[in-house]
């Protein structure tokens, strides 16, 4: 009997990585990794066009590449039963009629390219559309982020007019990169409504960026089939038998499936270079204070699903021990550095931080807001400040927690996942303990390639549902976090003081202003 195999892609930032599942034993096989050509673009493009402040680019380009050597060294010669993809998001771009990357055409316009989700240039764009309002706007707090479809469509229709008049099709980079592997247009559900604001009854917001909505599609549930890969890529890759490939779905949801977290009451945190929180529900509840946005069928179909998170999670303690190295790769720094503030008592750093490396999502959808660093002395180390950042990212998490709690969500289990949720204990660990709560990890290789390659399952039929999937292909064990009771009073204390802080409007204005005034002392265009 021939063997026969699925695919999972996980589109990350900055990389794409792929994992091969036996179809018939459920174990993993092989993965393979492909970093980006061109990485991030936030000073040029490719050809030496400066770039606005607070532009974060890519290459559409780069994502066909690194599917080309994946499937290529994970399927070639391989009978490929199915084929599912996670994407990082919000990440559109301008494309023709024929799906070709306006960036193909326009290599020196900025706007031509993808934008990544970490573009904040676009936030003038979202708050203006927040200002006008909407019905659309009910189940996302009321509010648009600037990391989201439409203030991005807003910034292209205004600044670059031309390049919007030549979009044909405005699509996320996951829902273009299945529709270049099978050759039909096919959008995923999750993207269109949490990114685009997309509804079942309304469809998508309309009089919102003109010309928008001959640009966009329909979207199809998650787990919905698009098509089979298309003869050219069977030709370059070599993949043999059906290869199904399933709907694109935000990286972050795709998860789910590997992770067991398939019922109503789980809370997910997938920890990478960003954090996002998913709330499953059987039932629908208005949208938590500060929460960003809920839809059903767009994650596991059947359910609810709330979404949360912090625009900064795991680049922000990055951020820090690149800049701070204590060893001589980044590996041993973030090693040294673990081992020190593991042993440091919560406060006894004397420090506080608010986690706003890269803007705020809850509850502020503010990418204007930056981090700060409370309590600084003569007296502080390098291993005091990264302690006070994992003290603050956590925070950040509890936030999110506790606004689903006092909105009447019942948890039944937190989950952590992503690399950082494995590679990094002492984090977890912290976590446990200000969140007051048992942390589960699954202890499970490359969870979101997986989870993507349980969509491909159920959009080939090789299994019926989500939960099926979950029990074939899904994490097995879990490695358990509990509270330390000792270290409740402190960190209670400290969270007091993060959330007065975080709510202090003084703070607020004195951040923007920074932010109007760096712009206009840089010199660089400021890309309003």
């Amino acid at each position: 009997m021939t063997r026969a195999f699925l695919i999972g892609l996980d589109y990350g930032s900055e990389s794409a990585r792929g994992v091969l599942i036996d179809a018939a034993s459920g174990q993993q096989v092989e993965s393979h990794v492909h970093a980006y050509r061109h990485g991030i673009l936030t000073r040029t493009l490719p050809d030496g066009t400066p770039l606005p402040r607070g532009f974060a680019l890519q290459v559409a380009a780069d994502y066909l590449e690194a599917a080309a050597d994946i499937l290529t060294v994970l399927g070639g010669g391989r009978q490929i039963l199915s084929i599912g993809a996670g994407f990082t998001a919000s990440s559109p771009l301008p494309a023709t009629e024929t799906g070709a990357p306006l960036s193909e055409i326009h290599p020196g316009a900025p706007h031509a390219y993808v934008k990544l989700w970490k573009h904040r240039a676009a936030q003038p764009y979202a708050d203006a559309i927040n200002r006008t309002g909407g019905d659309f706007l009910a189940n996302f707090g009321g509010k648009l982020s600037g990391e989201w479809l439409l203030a991005k469509a807003a910034q292209i229709e205004a600044e670059a007019p031309a390049i919007w008049a030549e979009t044909d099709r405005f699509i996320e980079g996951g829902d273009w990169l299945v529709w270049q592997l099978t050759g039909v247009e096919a959008r995923g559900l999750g993207f269109a409504a949490y990114k685009a604001q997309y509804s079942a009854e309304a469809g998508y917001p309309s009089g919102v960026v003109p010309g928008l909505a001959p640009k966009l599609a329909p979207p199809l549930a998650a787990g919905a089939a698009a098509g089979a890969l298309a003869e050219s890529w069977r030709q370059k890759t070599g993949i043999e038998g059906p290869a199904v490939v399933s709907v694109a779905t935000i990286d972050s949801h795709v998860v789910l499936p590997a992770i067991q977290a398939v019922s109503s009451g789980c809370l997910v945190g997938a920890l990478g270079t960003s954090a996002a929180y998913l709330l499953l529900s059987d039932d629908f509840r208005p949208l938590p204070a500060g929460i960003e946005g809920v839809a059903k069928d767009g994650a596991v179909r059947g359910l609810w699903c709330y979404e949360a998170g912090q625009a900064s999670f795991g680049d922000t303690l990055s951020w820090f021990v690149k800049t701070f190295p204590r060893g001589a790769g980044e590996a041993e720094s973030f090693a040294a550095y673990n081992r020190e503030a593991a042993v440091l008592a919560p406060g006894a750093n004397s420090l506080l931080a608010l986690d706003w490396w890269n803007g705020n999502r809850v509850p502020f959808a503010d990418s204007e807001l930056t981090g700060l660093l409370l309590g600084l002395s003569m007296e502080t180390t390098a291993v005091d400040i990264y302690r006070a950042l994992m003290e603050a990212l956590c925070h950040g998490a509890r936030n999110v927690v506790d606004r689903f709690e006092a909105a009447g969500f019942t948890i039944e289990r937190i989950l952590m996942t992503s690399g950082l949720a494995r590679n990094n204990p002492e984090l977890v660990a912290v976590l446990a303990d200000i969140l007051e709560r048992t942390i589960e990890v699954p202890e499970i290789e490359h969870p979101t390639a997986v989870g993507a390659a349980i969509h491909g399952a159920v959009a080939a039929g090789i299994v019926g549902r989500f939960q099926d999937g979950a029990a074939r292909f899904g994490a097995r064990a879990f490695k358990t976090y509990e509270p330390r009771a000792a270290n409740a009073a402190a960190h209670r204390a400290l969270y007091r003081h993060y959330q007065n802080l975080s709510a202090d409007p003084v703070l607020h204005e004195a951040m923007h202003d920074l932010g109007r005034l760096a712009a206009t002392r840089s010199g660089e265009p400021s890309g309003r």
